[in-house]
């Protein structure tokens, strides 16, 4: 199996990417990003690429791949929709369209998150645009699926980028073997989530979009249900 991955220095990319290093089946990973992953591996190659606006210069190194994770992800805190969209949508529709007319028998992993709103016309604005964008994605030529994680516990030493979200794992890690029993369904690990997108890669699932139920379904979790 040969991945793209997209947001690789994240919380959740570096999960798939470290799942991806260590399976094997999967023979080629290549990430693509502003900034290199920091990992040395023999199937690892990165590609530095600043403008996700445009990837016409760069069709050929977007070709011949059986899955893309995408990954890439700002938090709204802050942001106007014009702005977070930009991120959130533009960015990934730029890079979805040519990737499906390149790969097309691939499958595209979309991170979004609980509480996305499919009908776009919610009062929560990440959520709509979120949904609009897992529509968009939807609606192309594209074996498509939607990631909806809820509560994410990191592993393996990997730290979430927005200072708000490390304080929020600071404080909440004494509860977290708790909150996995009260919650099972709701809390999930980075290893959970880069496994269930590695077997959706692989042989899909029985719906679209994925709720956190789903995901630890498809990570081979027992305690799913």
């Amino acid at each position: 199996m040969r991945v793209l991955i997209f947001g690789a220095t994240g919380m959740i990319g570096r999960g798939v990417l470290l799942e991806c290093l260590r399976d094997s089946e999967v023979d080629l990973v290549v990430t693509l990003g502003r900034q290199p992953a920091g990992i040395l591996d023999g199937k690892l190659r990165e590609i530095t690429h600043h403008n996700f606006n445009d990837y016409s210069a760069m069709e050929e190194s977007l070709s011949g791949f059986d899955a893309c994770f995408y990954c890439l992800g700002v938090s709204s805190v802050g942001m106007t929709e014009t702005d977070y969209s930009r991120v959130t949508f533009t960015y990934t529709l730029a890079v979805a369209e040519p990737f499906s007319r390149l790969n097309p028998s691939a499958r595209f992993i979309f991170i979004s998150g609980v509480g996305t709103d499919s009908s776009e016309k919610g009062r929560v604005m990440w959520a709509r645009v979120k949904g609009r964008t897992e529509n968009a994605l939807l609606g192309l030529a594209l074996d498509a699926y939607m990631f909806r994680p809820g509560f994410i516990e990191p592993l393996d030493g990997i730290e979430s980028r927005t200072p708000l979200y490390r304080k929020l794992y600071a404080v909440s890690r004494p509860l977290l073997p708790l909150l996995r029993r009260a919650f099972p369904n709701h809390v999930l690990t980075t290893r959970q989530i880069g496994r269930a997108m590695l077997q959706v890669a692989r042989q899909g699932y029985s719906q679209h979009v994925l709720e956190p139920r789903d995901i630890r379904a498809a990570a081979g979790d027992p305690r799913h249900g």
